[in-house]
């Protein structure tokens, strides 16, 4: 045989070995793959378990509806256990053995930044569906999307809901010092609160996990001027206990919170002392005020699941995934890049949680904010709010 013919027939087989190790936009008929990540275990199931569920749902409709690209889609799902070191593991493992094209997952800021980074470094695309931390996109360039809106926004809505729809002026700010999604919001809460007027009369914090706020609430009611309301900045599996404490305590003062309220834990927990209680989320999970939207997906998720939706954060991995998908098909590829590149532009796109929009070339979408009360241990929606002013990430 020629030597040059060796070579040639050589050189189509480099090319063929290089062509089996690309993503295939119209050539595979396989499943198209997206790797999900929540913590179905541990301190953060109560919120993460309706989200990955969510996340299915999307996925049987996607492929009754005949898939995308005349494709399937696959969830290949990891338990991150609310455990960042297991995170860090399975985004390894979607990005190097199970070749995801796209990642989603996570609604806590901490347990993003375990898995986005490894995403990202292998070139896939990461979107949160619930971590609220506006500054998460800088923290990982380029690859990371939030499908929620950022705890500036939230913040920002619950300072002036207080503030000037309840006319409250003083507050008491409480919140976990070990973890970034508490310690942001509060941040930024009391950034917009001081600009409205408001005024924190004392500042505390607690430890995520703690079982006795004895001390904090002998501070407060020890304190010279007693607040109009408490901010506790608090994760879902530690709101309850607290709001429950302080009510036992014999205070009665309206507390505001953010979304990790959004849990069952709350009224589970606090019982009757849940009380006077508001916070800031995604969307209020009620078939009778809720949008057409919401009440078409409480109906199928209580179809497929028995029960309704517990929380927003079911809501929001719906979304997360319909995103994705959205991108994907817009793209007409299953590339990366070509995926990332179509996220960016994504525009108008109808949610269970609000209308998805990434703005001049944000990862953050705009979103309004839902501000709920509880009433006799039930969920009450008490105002939309777009905030008038939103404190820089």
């Amino acid at each position: 045989m020629k030597k040059s013919i060796l070579i040639s027939m050589f050189l189509i087989l480099v090319m063929l070995a290089a062509a089996c190790g690309q993503a295939q936009p119209s050539g595979d008929s396989g499943p198209i793959k997206i790797g999900v990540i929540y913590n179905v275990t541990g301190a953060q199931a109560s919120i993460d378990g309706p989200s990955y569920n969510g996340a299915k749902l999307a996925e049987k409709e996607v492929n009754a509806a005949g898939g995308v690209l005349g494709r399937q889609v696959q969830i290949v799902f990891y338990d991150g256990k609310s455990d960042a070191t297991v995170i860090g593991n399975s985004a390894t493992q979607l990005a190097e053995t199970d070749k995801v094209v796209a990642m989603m997952g996570s609604s806590d800021s901490d347990m993003t930044l375990a898995g986005a980074p490894i995403a990202a470094k292998a070139g896939i695309v990461f979107v949160t569906s619930g971590a609220t931390s506006p500054k998460l996109p800088q923290q990982v360039p380029d690859w990371l999307f939030l499908a929620c809106f950022g705890d500036n926004v939230q913040a920002a809505a619950g300072a002036e809901y207080m503030f000037k729809t309840l006319g409250l002026k003083t507050a008491y700010l409480l919140y976990d010092q070990g973890t970034e999604y508490t310690k942001v919001l509060s941040a930024y809460f009391k950034v917009r609160f001081a600009e409205l007027g408001g005024q924190i009369v004392l500042e505390d914090v607690f430890q995520a996990g703690d079982k006795d706020y004895s001390a904090q609430i002998t501070k407060l009611k020890g304190n010279a001027t007693q607040p109009d309301f408490l901010y506790i900045g608090s994760g879902p599996d530690d709101v309850g206990t607290i709001v429950k404490q302080f009510r036992d305590s014999g205070i009665e003062t309206p507390i505001m919170g953010g979304d990790g309220y959004d849990t069952p834990l709350l009224v589970q927990i606090a019982g009757a002392g849940s009380r006077n209680v508001y916070f800031t989320t995604h969307s209020l999970m009620d078939k009778n005020v809720g949008s057409d939207s919401v009440k078409k997906f409480m109906a199928a998720y209580e179809a497929e699941y028995k029960t309704p939706p517990e929380v927003a954060f079911a809501g929001l991995g719906y979304d997360a995934f319909k995103l994705i998908v959205d991108a994907i098909k817009r793209a007409g590829s299953t590339d990366p890049k070509a995926i990332r590149d179509s996220l960016v532009t994504t525009k108008d796109l109808p949610g269970v949680t609000g209308t998805l929009s990434f703005v001049g070339g944000s990862r953050v979408p705009q979103k309004a904010v839902s501000v709920i009360l509880v009433v006799d241990q039930k969920l009450t929606l008490a105002a939309e709010v777009v905030p008038e002013k939103v404190p820089a990430p």
